[in-house]
């Protein structure tokens, strides 16, 4: 579990510092940029759903079991 909310929080250090670089680059809107962004921003979405899933294989048994 430890594992996968690190990895959420790697993606999103990832992700946070890829619209950084790409504001300081690139300071007027461009299209590719967005869409750069959107890829960051849904694999932010990709591990913390896969976080979800870790966390709902480990806990739901013992919560069921209750």
């Amino acid at each position: 579990m430890v594992f996968a909310i690190a990895l959420v929080w790697v993606a999103e250090g990832f992700n946070t510092a890829l619209e950084r670089l790409a504001d300081a680059a690139v300071p007027q809107r461009n299209e590719l940029v967005g869409k750069a962004k959107d890829v960051g921003a849904a694999s932010v979405l990709i591990a913390a759903v896969a976080a979800l899933a870790v966390g709902g294989l480990l806990f739901v048994p013992r919560v069921l079991a209750l």
